[in-house]
């Protein structure tokens, strides 16, 4: 049986109304579609021995489609960790979205290379997933050492063989030991698939986990913040009293393009109702919104969604590592649906699906409005011209 979270119609900004991705349905009859494994064992190469890698929690899942099958990496939390686990990243496959089946090894994980000291022990987090003109794979995570966490980029060809490049502000004088987090790049969607696209001459990316901000690149692996005239982090979006997202904004899945704006969703946390959270929500909620940029200038809000379209409502989703949390990273569409993945309470994996037809197309967007519109200026010319 599946739930069907209701639309929130609300905007701020110009008249948009329809401009949102909603509704979705949870899949409640198969969900979680994931949950902790104790059975599949990884050697470690810093340990030296076998950790049951998965045995924990796994949650927040980056998809793609590739060859006619969904994938997703997601991330995994073994129990030997000393900081609630070491985190690595699974791979699993699926022909229907929902069905999957998993890797028994990690297939992205903390190693003794270059970068370990972002990465141990805390282990790769939180991982999101688009491609480029050349069919190559460029992934932002967490890096987290138990101190600091830090927005990483990687590369792959075959998701099993990756090259680690590091911190992604590593070459910027002053924010190459930034705590940072949720790199989501700009792509369009063609034929199903989510590719960086250059905006003025540059790749851009939303990423923060308190402010949302922006930064742009060249080559999508090196990258640079957008500052202000004193050389400040611009917040692009920041979290608002009394509502859903009154503790802070956090990027979702891969941003992309729309012929009505850049489309991008986030995650949210809600303060104390009565320090001015929002009161339908518990402390410490975390809910789902809705953002629309300007293609020509991705600085520039259009639309933010007024309320959450999904928030924790099922018993996975409220009880676990984390209570009350949906934490959305996964976007894909497939086969003519919307597939949303996210984490549950930092302990599984869900899914909520949306049905679309046109999902695919790289002209699409939210409003079946367009459509309407056309049909009725069809039927205008031929009754009166």
């Amino acid at each position: 049986m599946s739930h069907r979270v209701p639309a929130q119609s609300k905007h701020e900004g110009h008249e948009g109304e329809g401009w949102m991705m909603s509704p979705f349905e949870k899949q409640n009859e198969m969900n979680p579609i994931l949950e902790p494994l104790t059975t599949t064992e990884f050697l470690c190469p810093i340990r030296g021995h076998n950790v049951a890698w998965e045995a924990k929690d796994i949650f927040n899942p980056t998809a793609l489609v590739r060859d006619g099958k969904v994938y997703l990496l997601y991330r995994a939390e073994d129990e030997d960790g000393e900081f609630m686990g070491t985190s690595r990243i699974g791979l699993a496959t699926s022909d229907d979205g929902i069905n999957f089946i998993r890797e028994t090894k990690p297939v992205f994980y903390p190693d003794n290379d270059a970068v370990k000291t972002y990465e141990w022990e805390g282990g790769c987090e939180d991982p999101r997933i688009v491609e480029n003109d050349e069919g190559e794979y460029i992934m932002t995570y967490t890096g987290y050492n138990g101190s600091l966490a830090i927005l990483m980029v990687a590369t792959t060809r075959d998701l099993r063989t990756w090259t680690k490049f590091g911190p992604v502000f590593r070459n910027t004088q002053d924010f190459s030991e930034l705590w940072s987090k949720s790199g989501s790049i700009v792509t369009r969607l063609r034929d199903g698939k989510f590719i960086a696209e250059k905006i003025n001459n540059k790749y851009w990316m939303y990423w923060g986990d308190t402010d949302l901000y922006l930064a742009t690149s060249d080559d999508l692996v090196d990258w640079t913040p957008i500052t202000d005239a004193e050389g400040n982090l611009e917040k692009i979006v920041e979290p608002r009293e009394g509502k859903f997202d009154s503790e802070l904004v956090e990027p979702g899945p891969q941003a992309f393009i729309r012929n009505d704006g850049i489309f991008l969703i986030y995650n949210s946390k809600n303060k104390k109702p009565d320090e001015g959270g929002d009161s339908t929500l518990p402390e410490g909620t975390y809910a789902a919104g809705q953002l629309l940029f300007d293609e020509k200038n991705p600085q520039k809000l259009l639309e933010r969604s007024e309320d959450y379209f999904m928030k924790p409502e099922e018993d996975y989703e409220i009880v676990g590592q984390v209570g009350n949390v949906v934490f959305l990273e996964g976007l894909v569409c497939y086969k003519g649906t919307w597939y949303i993945y996210y984490g549950t309470a930092d302990s599984k994996i869900a899914v909520a699906t949306r049905r679309d037809e046109h999902c695919s197309s790289s002209c699409w967007r939210a409003s079946s409005k367009i459509t309407l519109s056309l049909i009725v200026l069809f039927w205008i010319k031929r009754i009166f011209v």
